[in-house]
């Protein structure tokens, strides 16, 4: 019961800093990144949620993933492979504990979004044509003022993508 207590506050407080927090970006108009020529897609923080997760080691945070019509369609479908158009988002945040909520709970338990660290915002979009020499898909990161990762950065993702190549190279998984 706890765990459950615990998954439902931490989707509950993800969701809650979604809705209530305005990105330092979030324009379509801002600045494309290098390679890929992605940009922020208008609209991105309506879209509905795929899963969050929690990184620990150097990247300690939590994290949303958010997915367009196209993704969540294909999510419910039972995918991959994703079909061109596919846009998943992925938002982070530091991982840090709740003092006000562990003094509800009696004891150290709790954990909530903090800041935005520096690399906040990623997208996957799928264009098989357009960016078939890295599996069909092509990869934006945004620091927290909404400026574009260089290409350097930009180079790392496919790699990291490539080992799971047989679930179209999607880490996440839908959590329905």
């Amino acid at each position: 019961m706890r765990r459950i207590s615990f998954w439902l506050l931490a989707i509950a407080s993800v969701s809650g800093v979604l809705a209530s927090t305005a990105p330092a970006s979030g324009r379509a108009d801002e600045e494309a990144v290098p390679i890929f020529g992605i940009k922020i897609p208008s609209g991105y923080r309506d879209w509905r949620l795929i899963s969050v997760a929690h990184e620990e080691g150097s990247l300690n945070d939590i994290r949303a993933m958010l997915g367009n019509d196209k993704a969540i369609r294909a999510y419910r479908a039972g995918a991959p492979p994703f079909p061109d158009t596919t846009i998943i988002a992925r938002i982070a945040w530091a991982y840090v504990p709740s003092e006000e909520n562990d003094k509800v709970f009696g004891r150290a338990q709790s954990f909530v979004p903090g800041s935005a660290p520096d690399w906040y915002l990623q997208f996957m979009v799928k264009d098989s044509k357009k960016f078939a020499a890295t599996g069909g898909w092509g990869y934006a990161q945004f620091n927290k003022d909404g400026k574009p990762a260089d290409e350097a950065k930009l180079q790392t993702c496919f790699p990291c993508h490539e080992a799971i190549k047989d679930r179209d190279f999607v880490f996440t998984r839908y959590a329905p």
